[in-house]
């Protein structure tokens, strides 16, 4: 996804700051003075979004860093401290010469990494631009990287297009980043600085910086496998039968005897799993990932998708079975693409039966990839739909089921409406 530039090339940055500022007394002071610019857009619905939430503009909304031991645990977790050094790299090493800072958050917004020169990062420290601060848009208003959270996608804003008039004097450029196997969020590049020296550049360069994270986490993902189909390799050239391995997310480094497949549930150390092609298999634990095998002969399995109380899904393979508890999203998503039928669902419709628009891809990739955590190769992607030759069944019937009756989701009352006596 592009950065859209907040400023048109050309543009005088003191006069088009002085602007703003008037823009800014106007919506959001209640100044009825006339202005012959509105915000933008996207100003205007992360404003409206947090003036509901009842901060001040001219206050000192709370920072509250974490400490060091929490922002320390938050990195080790964070995936993107795998690819920091090369942001640091690629950004960092023009933030002293350029005078600004290279920030790099996690999922919920707070900043994990910062880099800069000492004059840029004491102005910053004033403002509490820090690490462990939490910089979504419920915390410090309008800026870069709540926006960017808030809106799933990039964001640039320049001086008074913040809420927080203590940040006026400031630019900042953001970009979420995603798992690239999954499209779920890891956190958002961000590049801040004094607002009069905003570049056309620095949309390009965090641009640049974003696709530079999600390629280096995709080729490390490929080289994980690598190592786990070597480490693997004298275990599995002497097994018989079919089997896959993959590694601790479920991701298949190797097949055997079965038709391959991007992904299956994500093994757990003496729980039972159902894998299409396979039946349902006991993992093995192996140094690097796991190995999987049948129980006993492949039989054929049907899906029995139970909403009589809390969603449940049930595999069942000759005799044996396998429950596994849903939340409410991950029952609705089923339920639609059962409906759906082996057609499937893209994205983009998924994203309408669920939310009502559109609008929400990333959302439904990242709610479609936690499904497939669970249920691995039981539901396929581009189109989304079930495995072929799966056959489910819902029960209750959706028009005596409480589960639809009472659901607000736009593609299930569209099923209800459907399924209903006329």
């Amino acid at each position: 996804m592009r950065v859209h530039a907040a400023v048109r090339p050309g543009t005088s940055l003191p006069d088009y700051a002085r602007e703003l500022v008037r823009v800014h007394h106007a919506v959001i002071g209640g100044e009825r003075a006339a202005v012959p610019l509105r915000p933008r857009a996207l100003v205007a619905r992360s404003w409206s979004r947090v003036m509901r939430l009842g901060l001040a503009p001219d206050g000192d909304n709370g920072r509250d860093p974490l400490g060091a031991d929490e922002v320390a645990r938050r990195r080790l977790d964070s995936p993107l401290g795998e690819v920091i050094d090369e942001l640091g790299q690629l950004i960092g090493s023009l933030a002293d010469a350029a005078q600004f800072l290279l920030v790099v958050t996690d999922a919920d917004g707070v900043i994990l990494w910062r880099q800069g020169a000492p004059a840029i990062r004491r102005r910053a420290d004033d403002l509490g631009f820090c690490e462990g601060a939490t910089w979504t848009e419920a915390k410090v208003g309008t800026n870069a990287i709540g926006t960017a959270l808030a809106e799933a996608a990039p964001v640039e804003l320049f001086s008074a297009e913040h809420f927080e008039q203590a940040q006026h004097p400031w630019f900042c450029t953001a970009s979420p980043v995603h798992d690239p196997r999954t499209g779920e969020l890891l956190g958002v590049v961000d590049v801040s600085g004094p607002a009069l020296t905003l570049h056309p550049a620095i949309g390009a360069l965090v641009e640049t910086g974003t696709r530079l994270a999600e390629s280096r986490l995709w080729q490390r993902h490929l080289r994980r496998l690598e190592r786990l189909r070597r480490s693997a390799a004298p275990l599995v050239g002497t097994s018989g039968g079919p089997l896959l391995l993959v590694d601790d997310d479920g991701w298949v480094a190797h097949s055997s005897g079965v038709a391959a497949t991007q992904r299956v549930a994500a093994p757990a150390e003496g729980r039972a799993m159902a894998v299409p092609g396979l039946g349902l298999c006991l993992p093995e634990r192996l140094p690097e990932g796991w190995l999987i095998r049948p129980t006993s002969p492949a039989r054929p399995m049907t899906l029995v998708l139970d909403l009589a109380e809390a969603p449940i899904l049930e595999v069942r393979s000759g005799d044996a079975r396998w429950r596994c508890a849903l939340t409410t999203r991950h029952a609705e998503i089923l339920l639609l693409l059962h409906a759906a039928g082996p057609d499937g669902l893209s994205a983009p419709a998924l994203s309408r039966a669920l939310f009502g628009d559109a609008e929400h891809v990333v959302t439904v990739r990242a709610e479609v990839s936690r499904l497939r955590r669970s249920l691995g190769a039981f539901v396929e992607s581009r189109p989304y739909r079930l495995t072929g030759g799966v056959r489910m069944t819902v029960r209750p019937e959706p028009t005596a089921c409480g589960f639809v009756r009472e659901s607000t989701t736009p593609g299930i009352r569209a099923l209800l409406s459907r399924a209903a006596p006329r």
